[in-house]
């Protein structure tokens, strides 16, 4: 059994470099437990065919499917082909390119926690292996339910699938979020997945650090001598970070009522938003080195407690109302959903970070379920001009926004003078669309880029084990404050809105509002 991983062991692994955009990867076998689930067909096979057909996945592969689910190799090459066809990610399927990649793809029925069912299915993945000449290489794709992480990782280690088979080949597993449900349950399963896998071999995937927008964050600080010296307190008034949804729980009420936004958003989407918003600048751009600067970014933080979480954090629960002109239930309406639930689906909140860098500049975060407008945005608001020559005239302006999504892309607002005799200030901007620069052919779909740089083992954009322990941490307080007040009041917002009165009074008591896409 392997020991936690220490920090000298994780900076021994360090990539040389990233390696984005890169197109070289090794011979592998990719195993895809959950192959039969909604993430599986959607998103993670649409994802491997992008990679296929830009000779991305590596000049031989093969990829097994597993799950309980009993079917042939021909009906899951079928059925994935038929939910790759509906995802307008991966664009319209070449059915030549689909034929040849649908021949790499294999099905191994069985349970999860089965002994016996796995001892087959490496016995399967050794024949696949020497029959491609894949040299060993393997990735686990955990694309499951939560619950069966445990019994995954302990089968792959005992059937010895783990451990690579010669020094030259490699094994890796991606796990999905969420990684725990507290902090006692994210250390658990952290001590398990150690104690199988070292901490090299792990990719903890978050899906929003592979969309483009993300990723420019740090070329837009750290590659241009226009935006890092801004970057600070000195300058910076406030950053908001905005997760919005205009889509409610959808068939997914039992298990929102087990989550809520606190943990299903913020813990992980958000707070990773937060921490590369915040980084210093790494030693070295490799994996080590950035996710050690997001580690210290997550415990600068100042912890919560319950006075805290009074004054500085907000939810919130949906009610009817309409999106984009049609009538929606509320929640308590939603199928699986307990009729006097307490379960937030928003969330505001204002963090401070207490480093030199960012002391007294607050970071006001939210995410909801039935807002007015899907989109997931970062606000750099700078501070006002320290002499305001044009005060009867001042526009409240100067401020950098990323587009995440729908639409990616970086926006610079500021005032400038209308035509015309008078000295009249507009608002203006500058703007740069991803799709409009570099056209639809050149996106690739966040797991998409996720995956390549699984398989080309570069970690930068994948969640540490310290990391998670770090943010569940943080966040971990406020679940206790909110779960010890069962009488407390969850404040309702109408679906369509931007949430509930009381997050606009969370800015408001700085003077400031939200800047609401």
């Amino acid at each position: 059994m392997n020991k936690t991983a220490t920090l000298e062991e994780i900076e021994a692994d360090a990539s040389p470099a990233s390696s984005w955009g890169a197109s070289v990867s090794e011979p592998c076998m990719v195993v895809l437990f959950g192959a039969s689930g909604d993430l599986a067909k959607r998103k993670v096979i649409p994802a491997m065919y992008d990679l296929a057909i830009n000779n991305s996945l590596g000049p031989r592969y093969a990829i097994v499917g597993f799950a309980r689910t009993a079917m042939s190799d021909d009906i899951f090459r079928g059925t994935a082909g038929e939910a790759a066809k509906s995802i307008s990610e991966v664009g319209p399927i070449d059915p030549k390119k689909w034929s040849e990649f649908a021949s790499n793809l294999y099905y191994q029925a069985g349970e999860y926690g089965s002994a016996e069912d796995f001892q087959k299915l490496a016995k399967r993945l050794d024949e696949l292996s020497a029959e491609k000449k894949l040299g060993g290489n393997r990735l686990f794709y955990l694309s499951t339910p939560p619950e069966v992480y445990r019994h995954i990782v302990e089968q792959l280690g005992r059937a010895g699938l783990a451990k690579a088979s010669s020094p030259d080949a490699w094994v890796r597993i991606i796990i999905e979020k969420p990684f725990g449900r507290d902090l006692a349950s994210a250390k658990e399963l952290n001590k398990t997945v150690l104690g199988v896998f070292d901490e090299r071999q792990v990719y903890r995937i978050d899906h929003y650090l592979g969309k483009d927008t993300v990723q420019n964050l740090l070329v837009l600080r750290f590659s241009n001598g226009i935006f890092e010296p801004l970057w600070n307190r000195n300058y910076v008034d406030h950053v908001q970070i905005t997760a919005a949804e205009t889509l409610g729980v959808e068939r997914r009420g039992g298990f929102y009522e087990t989550a809520g936004a606190l943990r299903d958003m913020i813990q992980s989407h958000v707070l990773q938003l937060t921490s590369l918003v915040a980084v210093e600048p790494p030693a070295r751009f490799d994996a080590t080195a950035v996710r050690n600067e997001k580690l210290k970014i997550l415990q600068s933080i100042r912890p919560f407690d319950l006075g805290m979480v009074a004054q500085s954090v907000v939810r919130g629960q949906y009610v009817a109302g309409a999106i984009d002109g049609k009538p929606v239930p509320g929640y308590r309406q939603e199928p699986g959903v307990n009729p006097h639930s307490r379960t937030e689906t928003f969330v505001a909140m204002e963090l401070q970070i207490d480093n030199w860098r960012w002391a007294g500049v607050p970071f006001y975060l939210r995410t909801g379920k039935r807002l007015a407008k899907r989109s997931t945005e970062i606000v750099i608001q700078f501070k006002r001009a320290p002499h305001i020559v044009f005060r009867e005239r001042e526009v409240e302006d100067n401020r950098l926004v990323l587009n995440i999504q729908p639409d990616e892309g970086i926006s610079v607002s500021f005032g400038a003078k209308r035509p015309g005799t008078e000295m009249g200030i507009g608002h203006v901007a500058m703007n740069f669309s991803y799709r409009e620069a570099f056209g639809d052919g050149k996106t690739r779909s966040a797991y998409a880029t996720l995956l390549g740089d699984c398989v080309r083992g570069d970690a930068t954009l994948f969640d540490r084990g310290d990391s998670v322990e770090a943010a569940w941490a943080l966040v971990e307080p406020i679940l206790d404050v909110w779960s010890a007040a069962k009488t407390a009041t969850v404040p309702q917002y109408a679906a369509g809105s931007w949430g509930p009165r009381e997050s606009d009074l969370l800015l408001e008591r700085g003077g400031r509002r939200w800047c609401n896409p």
